[in-house]
């Protein structure tokens, strides 16, 4: 485990003194490349932060997955091809509300204090854009922020109350609630453009957060996108019809695409007309689970088309003003999402689809185009991250670390090599547990209520069973491996000062009953 450390941008760096004249010449050569580069960086860099809801990494075209042959996110994929594309970025909580405290603190949701999507948020604690104006940046969040009570921080700022509403959403504006026409990706883009036009100083350099809703359940595009993917067949996961042997746990789930997925309400055959084929009494078993994926597919998609059309119009902008060169480009999710995988639709346990997020980000002059990370990355390193690039220094008590050196192409020498997850909450048959990963080997621990009072364990071996199939807890030839990701486990949970469950319920309650 890595100890805390204060990270400082090359282009920050001071230039260390040489002596010799062969090393002088190498000096001025190096010094006029670092001239010319910091021409295109002489300014400080705005920030477009593009951020939404429920993104699967299979979703975004630029990774590897059986929908990427599809391309239907060309604008997100191109931010990729002019930087970079982290493989294995992950969330320290798979579910809304606490995924976006951690972006703004920097802190897993026990320094946070946000387990759920239930309790309160205190606005009140230190959150990186209250620090951001030392800076000199002004800052603005346009969309979903899914945290109850009044946001601090921000300049400026118009927000989604709860999820928010796709068709004519109501924002929370500093004049109050206003409602405005249209759907939820296109208005927060509308919203964001207006502020950029109209309320932005041209004489600070801004971070801009736009938090689409989008594709978050119950999946709904902008009518020009109703149809989009109608006679489209996507291809299906090889889980769609896992049993979950080897996991009880997992067989006790909520969100299958068979048993859960509402025909109504989710895929919307009771008002859409093309629809009307999965009330037909026939279709049944298999069968229906298949008509059903495919119909999720086809909204979820339209939804990330239509984000994606949004993604492209903001960077156009930025093109037509000039800014794009000096504007880091950042595209991430609160969490990843199932996809089918596993038979499901949701997100909330530590596999690989909830888990894992898509995150991809261009910076001119700093980052190399069409790289690939596969360093661990962490949406607790968010918050430190902005700060970093604004060359303001980050609180001691973020737990994260910035991602400026990973995006200068160095890894620092004491870089992470484990991640801690914790999920809180009982909901859609999700059992609480908290987990480590280091890459390969995956160990999480269930705990709580429904396991009445007996924790039950599961560890993967990621190299032979990427798809977390095979429960290997309990056999035999594990027990080494296994050891160590128990020792790991508790250094991570000694390493971010996490209470004792009971602690942390009791806590979560609490606050839940107060409410």
């Amino acid at each position: 485990m890595h100890t805390k450390r204060v990270m400082k941008s090359i282009y920050r760096r001071p230039v260390a003194s040489v002596v010799t004249l062969s090393m002088k010449l190498h000096l001025v050569s190096v010094l006029i490349i670092l001239t010319s580069c910091a021409l295109i960086r002489a300014e400080q860099p705005n920030i477009l932060w593009l951020f939404c809801d429920d993104m699967a990494v299979n979703g975004i075209s630029a990774y590897d997955s059986r929908f990427s042959d599809m391309k239907i996110t060309p604008n997100i994929d191109r931010i990729a091809e002019e930087g970079v594309r982290f493989e294995r970025c992950y969330v320290s909580n798979s579910v809304c509300a606490p995924s976006r405290a951690t972006l703004l603190t920097g802190k897993h949701s026990h320094k946070n204090g946000k387990y759920g999507n239930i309790e309160p948020y205190n606005h009140d604690q230190m959150q990186f854009q209250k620090l951001i104006g030392q800076g000199g940046y002004q800052s603005a969040i346009i969309g979903k922020t899914h945290l109850p009570g009044s946001i601090q921080g921000f300049d400026y700022w118009e927000t989604l109350p709860g999820h928010g509403l796709y068709e004519n959403p109501v924002f929370i504006t500093a004049e109050g609630k206003v409602r405005f026409e249209g759907h939820s990706s296109d208005v927060i883009a509308d919203r964001a453009l207006n502020w950029y036009n109209t309320k932005r100083d041209p004489e600070k350099p801004f971070i801009l957060m736009v938090h689409f809703k989008a594709p978050h359940r119950d999946w709904t595009p902008a009518p020009r996108f109703v149809e989009a993917f109608k006679e489209a067949t996507f291809p299906e996961p090889d889980t769609l019809f896992d049993n979950y042997a080897t996991r009880e746990r997992a067989a006790a789930h909520a969100m299958g695409i068979g048993a859960h997925m509402k025909i109504g309400s989710d895929l919307k055959a009771d008002h859409w007309p093309h629809r009307s084929y999965l009330l037909d009494e026939d279709l049944k078993g298999e069968a229906l689970i298949r008509a059903k994926y495919q119909a999720y597919m086809r909204d979820y998609f339209a939804c990330v088309a239509g984000v994606d059309e949004n993604v492209g119009r903001l960077v156009q902008q930025l093109k037509d003003d000039g800014l794009y060169d000096n504007t880091i480009v950042m595209f991430s999710s609160d969490q990843g999402f199932y996809l089918g995988e596993h038979g499901w639709f949701d997100k909330r346990w530590m596999y690989e689809e909830s888990f894992r997020t898509p995150f991809v980000a261009k910076w001119k002059g700093v980052i190399e185009p069409s790289t690939v990370n596969e360093d661990l990355a962490q949406n607790i390193d968010f918050a430190p991250t902005f700060l970093d690039i604004a060359g303001v220094a980050a609180p001691g008590d973020m737990q994260g670390e910035s991602l400026v050196p990973l995006f200068e192409g160095q890894t620092p020498d004491d870089w992470r090599t484990s991640l801690y997850y914790h999920y809180y909450m009982e909901g859609h048959g999700t059992t609480r547990h908290e987990g480590v990963s280091d890459g390969n080997f995956k160990f999480i621990r269930f705990y709580g209520r429904k396991t009445k009072g007996e924790d039950v364990f599961e560890l993967y071996d990621l190299n032979k069973d990427p798809a977390e199939m095979n429960n290997v807890y309990g056999n035999p030839e594990m027990a080494g491996k296994l050891a160590k990701m128990k020792a790991e486990l508790a250094l991570l949970r000694d390493y971010y000062d996490v209470p004792d469950q009971e602690v942390v319920m009791m806590k979560r309650e609490k606050k839940v009953k107060s409410k």
